[in-house]
Parts: C-alpha cells; structure tokens; sequence
C-alpha cells in the first residue's frame, strides 16, 4: 500500500464518485457515511474490484467524537493517512427568514464543525498529505434567478475561508488542503434531489454549457488534488461548475 484515504460522506453523489476516482493498486481508503450502510458496502467493493483496499465505517460527522474515530480507524486499519476528501453535507434551501437557529445549527455543525474536527483530527498524520474539501457554488452565486441556499452558504463559506487558514499552517508540513467548488450536480439515480424535476431543467438553462455537471466532473478535481501533480497548489476554492457565475 502506497496511500490511505479517508472519504467522507461517501456512500453515494460526490463522496462515492471522488471513491471511484481514486481507487486503484497501492490506495486503500476508507469509505464513511453516516447511515447508508448498503450504499458504503457497494462503493467498498467497486474499490476493491479497482485493485484497493477498503474499509467502511459509519457516523454522523456532525457528532463531535466521530471525525476523530474515523483517522483513528483510517490508522488503525491502513496503518498511515496520506489524504482527507470531505465531501460529507446536505443542501437546506430553506429561506432565510422562515429558517429558525436549528437550521443554520445543523448545516454548521455538519458541514463546517464536521470539516474543521476531521481537518484537526487528521493533521497530525499528515506530511506531504492532501486534504480536499467538498464546497458548493451556494457560497458564491446569489441571483434572483437561482435559488439560494442561507444555510448552507453560510456552512460552506465558512469551510472555504477555513481551508484557506488551514492551508497555511499545513504547508510547513508539505501538505496541501483546497476546495472544489461544484456548481449544480446531478443526484445519483433515485437520490434524494433539492430541486424538482422541473427546477433543475429550469436551471441547466442558465449554466454557460448547459449541462448539470456530474459526481464524476468533480471527483476528478478531488483526485488531482489528492495527486502528486496538485503538490503546489494550496489554499485554493477551485470552480467546476459549467460557468456559472
């Protein structure tokens, strides 16, 4: 084995797609979701079916105590952590005014404080390591004719500015940390989808290319970011989202 992973959010969308990317002989990773046991399972064996290793392990990320089992069961497994993708979130599209605490507490507390604690966790094990963080175009496009999504702005603004921070004090280490920014994605088949299926046709027709992008168009972001070739790159929110702006 020449590299561990730890993929959060993976068992489906982006987390599993950026699984896929990576997955080949000498990688080991493991593969993290909160509750689809089955889905994990699945994308476990598509890893290994690539020639890697892997491992499944549940929890939510928005508890405090699970982003440090989870580097604590990468080590324990693979023996090393070589690369963090955390693509473990939700999209809330609920208004800003109708959206009491709750709301901005659960996408903070997943998408933000789950971002830093994995990030903390694994930092220590990191040394000439990658880390990756799954952002959204919600942070960045805010127009009358798209919808907005406060909450998770807000979330995922947040984890940006933090890569940023990170980036800096890791970069004494060699390790390199930075965020894919995707624009609107399309859900695997049968997932559940924050748009209708005519809010989504609506808004393909705004995207310069005029398609929605895929898990795939982002995990391939996600890889060279976690490759050897991305080794000066840090500190950066990259955009793969068909030009929208």
């Amino acid at each position: 084995m020449t590299r561990a992973i730890l993929v959060t959010g993976a068992a489906s969308g982006i987390g599993a797609a950026c699984c896929r990317r990576l997955a080949g002989p000498g990688t080991a990773i493991l593969v993290h979701t909160r509750k689809n046991a089955e889905g994990a399972e699945r994308v476990a064996a598509e890893i290994r079916a690539a020639s890697g290793e892997a491992a499944v392990m549940l929890g939510d990320i928005a508890d405090p105590a699970v982003p440090e089992a989870l580097v604590a069961k990468t080590l324990e497994i693979f023996g090393r952590l070589d690369a963090v993708v955390f693509a473990a979130g939700f999209a809330d599209k609920t208004p800003f005014a109708e959206a009491p605490d709750a709301v901005f507490a659960k996408s903070l507390d997943a998408v933000l404080w789950g971002f830093l604690r994995t990030a903390r966790a694994a930092l220590p094990h990191l040394q000439e390591g990658r880390i990756v963080a799954i952002s959204s175009f919600v942070a960045h496009v805010f127009r009358t004719d798209v919808s907005t999504f406060p909450a998770s702005a807000a979330a995922k603004a947040g984890m940006e500015a933090l890569v940023r921070a990170i980036a800096v004090e890791a970069a004494a280490r060699g390790t390199t940390v930075n965020a894919v920014v995707p624009g609107y994605t399309r859900k695997d088949p049968g997932a559940h989808a924050a748009l209708s299926a005519a809010q989504w046709e609506a808004v393909t027709a705004k995207i310069p290319l005029r398609r929605l992008g895929t898990p795939d168009d982002v995990a391939a972001m996600a890889a060279f970011l976690c490759g050897k070739d991305a080794g000066y790159v840090t500190g950066q929110a990259i955009h793969v989202n068909g030009g929208l702006v």
